[in-house]
């Protein structure tokens, strides 16, 4: 059974947010592009390859711990095969940070070495930082530039201007605000996005937003929902789904009835805090 729903997030602020970045790719050398592991495809803006035309770029799987290690493993060689260097991070606990700036400096080779030839040796690289609301840039750029620099909030659209961050003598950061698109032109995009919190719980039904959860677990992780709620076997139909999840849980109301918002909050929590496991919901396909 589906249960899709229209989410559409589009904040002023972001449209502006565009413009400055294509007003300022002539300062800088490369993109480096944070996307969460979990989602690496929905937590990419489609419009950002034709906004950076032929500038150097990098991505950054973030969240990397909260997602499923041989699916990582298996994007990170997509994007090879596509000519573009990707590393799995984690921005809060710094895992893989340590590879940015050998990263940068191997996609930017060609720049060091005209540097070089020029006896431009120290000039520094300048890369911005570009994702999605709530992807973990402020937590990234706080990493690597030494802490504090940044705002970090788990809520989309809080780096609101640009601003510039000095790592070291051979690397500068220019931070920009978090960008999605006007129109999710997939639903599933959408929901995805929705389902890791980069959009904001304001706007959805969270109860069909964790029926579509559902309908994307049990297939993918039955071990894991066992493991987590001892549910074995769930229903086909993801209503009847919640409701056999929130009457595990105990969250009853008169009449015998589940109280599903309480549920569809409860799975939407654990979910995004890894509580029910590492998952990715996007895989590459081979």
């Amino acid at each position: 059974m589906s249960n899709t729903q229209t989410i559409q997030w589009f904040p002023g602020h972001m449209a502006k947010t565009r413009r400055k970045i294509s007003e300022q790719l002539k300062l800088i050398d490369a993109v480096a592009e944070i996307v969460d592991a979990r989602i690496p495809v929905s937590s990419r803006n489609p419009e950002l390859k034709e906004i950076i035309g032929d500038k150097p770029h990098l991505i950054l799987l973030n969240k990397c711990d909260m997602a499923d290690d041989v699916a990582t493993k298996q994007w990170i060689e997509y994007y090879k095969s596509q000519g573009i260097y990707a590393i799995p991070v984690d921005c809060k606990n710094g895992k893989g940070i340590p590879a940015f700036k050998d990263t940068v400096k191997t996609v930017l080779a060609k720049k060091l070495e005209q540097y070089r030839a020029k006896g431009m040796v120290g000039k520094p690289l300048r890369v911005m930082v570009v994702g999605i609301p709530n992807v973990g840039k402020s937590s990234f750029i706080n990493r690597i530039a030494g802490g504090g620099r940044a705002k970090v909030e788990n809520r989309p659209g809080v780096t609101r201007g640009n601003q510039w961050f000095t790592v070291d003598k051979e690397l500068e950061l220019l931070d920009t605000p978090g960008v999605l698109w006007p129109k999710f032109d997939d639903n599933t995009v959408g929901e995805h996005l929705a389902f890791t919190g980069a959009v904001t719980d304001r706007i959805i039904d969270i109860e069909l937003l964790a029926m579509r959860l559902l309908e994307l677990l049990i297939p993918l992780y039955p071990q894991l929902l066992n493991d987590r709620y001892k549910i074995s076997e769930f229903p086909d139909d993801a209503y009847d789904a919640l409701c056999l999840l929130g009457k595990k849980r105990g969250m009853m109301i008169r009449g015998g009835e589940t109280d599903t918002e309480r549920a569809a909050a409860m799975l939407l929590e654990e979910y995004r805090n890894c509580k029910i496991g590492k998952i990715t919901l996007e895989r590459v396909e081979l």
